[in-house]
């Protein structure tokens, strides 16, 4: 035996972990049009106009609205592509990732 005679068992236990969750937030400014937070959110977050209408009234009225609860990796890139869409057509708009 290889082992030198030892009977060995090896245990491997694998703990299945949900993935950690981010809601992605846009914030209120005086600069960025309604017309383009809707824009941004039928484009980059493929909500349907009614929805992208409601969200932008939630970011105007309550100065923040919520886009969506994704993965890390696709939180955190659904926010770059808002701010270099934002910065590309001059908005100042903010978009934040918190954790669920």
């Amino acid at each position: 035996m290889p082992d030198g005679g030892r009977d060995t068992e090896i245990l491997i236990e694998d703990e299945v972990r949900e993935p950690r969750m981010f809601r992605v937030l846009l914030h209120n400014d005086d600069y960025t049009t309604m017309e383009f937070v809707v824009s941004i959110l039928v484009e980059v977050f493929r909500r349907t106009p009614d929805e992208a209408t409601r969200i932008m009234l939630a970011v105007h009225e309550k100065g923040v609205g919520e886009c969506g609860v994704y993965t890390a990796e696709v939180a955190e890139t659904k926010v770059a592509l808002v701010h270099a869409r934002a910065r590309r057509e001059g908005y100042p708009l903010r978009c934040t990732l918190e954790e669920v």
